[in-house]
């Protein structure tokens, strides 16, 4: 893995709130460091409500990680565009996030219950 990319296991139970909704809780979160960038949290898709994201055609390719795909997540109080991330197919320096889910906590409430 690469000197500047850390990964891993976060302690205690996660849940992630968006428009007054959990769609999702986990204790299996992942800690993603990048740099001097903040940790990034990875909740695994299959504790995550997948029912309420809804992939949208936004991209980003990252160096490092490979490319992320984007989603909205639908609220009742309506859509909140790129709420989320997921790299699909990862590079090998972070095939553990694979099948994970990260958040912008700028638009969802990402907290330790």
């Amino acid at each position: 893995m690469s000197d500047t990319l850390k990964i891993r296991p976060v302690d205690g139970t996660w849940v992630v709130r968006a428009g007054g909704a959990v769609i999702g809780e986990s204790n299996n979160v992942l800690e993603l460091i990048e740099g001097d960038f903040a940790p990034v949290l990875y909740f695994p898709r299959q504790d995550i409500a997948m029912a309420f994201l809804d992939a949208n055609a936004n991209t980003f390719q990252c160096p490092y990680k490979g490319r992320a795909q984007f989603y909205n997540i639908i609220a009742k109080s309506g859509p909140i565009p790129d709420a989320a991330w997921s790299y699909e197919d990862p590079s090998k320096d972070v095939e553990k996030i694979r099948d994970h889910l990260a958040f912008y906590t700028s638009k969802v409430t990402v907290e330790e219950v």
